[in-house]
């Protein structure tokens, strides 16, 4: 008889591994969640108004062909397609993303500071040895200091000298001096770096209605409301919070890797790996307005104090679907914290109102027009890649897997730099060709 497979987690990576398996025809596995919704960090939820709700500004773009065919197969035409319209404010001016590209934009002073501090870190090249270090010594001061220290800690909540920068690659756009100086000479705009220039939106339903329709391809096999509380690995037995017990030939977890190791009886050493895991949390304030979009931005970057958010989307401009109506328009603004940066969750959507005003996003008569305040409490939502994620990372993975568990997906794997949507498709589809075609996982790693 055929292993039975168990998937914990129906978000992307649960998803995706499910959706190979019955691409496959493999017919002995199942897919428990604990919510009673699928898509995980992806899914999206509509208030009372009628406003759809994402858990902070997801886009779809991919960097995989087979990721591409599945997004064609599910959303149908059924989507919008954008260029990306990212921003920076900051001294009440706009800044085209990414900031150090556009520092032309910058007050005169705050401008020579920036290129100044560029030229000398260009000219010094040191070795760094934490996120910190190769900020400043990748940029210079007057680019940390003005945005990228401030704008890192507001959206990491974590000291940045405990994070490496071995994780960075394509997330953050390095320097080339040449362009920087060409476009400030040139009076040129410099907006089309990185993956997510070009990015897909539902059409309605927000980001969870792309999860939504994976569902009709496993039927009878998806299990809602149900919350694993403790694996025995001995047994290869799974006890859920309502009772019931199940078995399992392998275990594929796509649930936060700290939670796991919670439930296992297992070794002091993993046990020990585990506390280095750490993560941040997120407020996401959803702001619907009664009045038309002021703006055609897809999402803005605030790095100074004077917002408690990190990121704002204008949500409606991804589909007008995501409103009640014409004539209506909602903002999401994002705000991290963890026990280094505390949060404020009762006053968090007054001072959400308070920062679009006091940044110059909404005039301070606008507030008569808000008709739905919206706010999201997403414990889980960065893994931070910290200074001894991999070591931790390589005694629990190792552990795990001699146990016949394979732990994928933003937390299951605990890697930010593979917590793309497309990523932890992918992290699914590929430990399944991994298990069941004998191939490489080339995502995970």
């Amino acid at each position: 008889m055929p292993k039975k497979i168990v998937i914990i987690g129906a978000g992307p990576t649960g998803l995706g591994a499910a959706y190979r398996l019955q691409e496959l025809g493999y017919r002995n596995w199942i897919i428990y969640e604990k919510n009673p919704y699928v898509g995980g960090l992806s899914a999206s939820f509509k208030d009372d108004l009628g406003f759809i709700w994402d858990q902070g500004g997801h886009v779809i773009h991919s960097h995989y062909k087979y990721f591409d065919r599945l997004m064609d197969k599910l959303l149908g035409n059924d989507y919008l397609e954008h260029l990306r319209q990212a921003w920076i404010r900051i001294y009440q001016r706009w800044i085209p993303y990414p900031f150090q590209n556009n520092i032309r934009h910058l007050p005169e002073d705050e401008m020579f500071e920036c290129l100044m501090g560029l030229i000398k870190a260009q000219e010094g090249k040191k070795k760094s040895r934490n996120f910190k270090e190769w900020i400043l010594n990748s940029f210079g001061q007057g680019i940390a200091r003005h945005f990228l220290l401030p704008y890192n800690f507001k959206t990491w909540a974590h000291p940045l000298e405990s994070m490496d920068m071995n994780w960075i690659a394509e997330r953050v756009s390095v320097i080339d001096l040449k362009r920087i100086l060409d476009n400030i000479l040139s009076q040129k705009d410099d907006v089309e770096w990185g993956p997510n220039n070009q990015f897909r939106f539902p059409r309605r339903g927000g980001t969870g209605d792309l999860f939504n329709r994976f569902t009709k391809f496993i039927k009878g096999r998806l299990f809602l409301n149900r919350e694993l509380i403790e694996v025995k690995t001995d047994e290869k037995s799974l006890r859920f919070r309502d009772g019931e017990q199940s078995h399992y030939d392998v275990l594929i977890n796509t649930a936060p890797l700290d939670q796991l190791i919670k439930m296992l009886k297992t070794k002091n050493a993993v046990v020990a790996a585990s506390h280095k895991l750490k993560h941040n949390s997120v407020l996401v304030a959803g702001l619907g307005f009664k009045k038309p979009s002021p703006s055609s931005k897809c999402w803005i970057y605030f790095p100074e104090e004077r917002a408690p958010f990190y990121r704002a989307t204008y949500f409606s401009n991804y589909s007008p679907r995501n409103v009640p109506g014409k004539g209506h328009y909602s903002l999401m603004c994002e705000t991290a914290y963890s026990k280094h940066k505390r949060p404020d969750r009762k006053n968090i959507l007054s001072r959400t109102i308070r920062g679009l005003i006091d940044t110059g996003i909404i005039p301070d008569q606008e507030r008569s027009a808000i008709i739905s305040r919206y706010l999201i409490d997403i414990d889980y939502a960065y893994p931070i890649p910290t200074l001894g994620r991999d070591k931790a990372l390589a005694v629990i993975q190792s552990y795990l897997e001699k146990q016949n568990i394979y732990s994928r997906g933003r937390f299951g794997a605990w890697k930010y730099e593979i917590g793309n949507m497309d990523h932890c498709v992918m992290q699914g589809v590929e430990l399944i060709d991994r298990l069941l075609l004998g191939q490489k996982e080339k995502t995970f790693r």
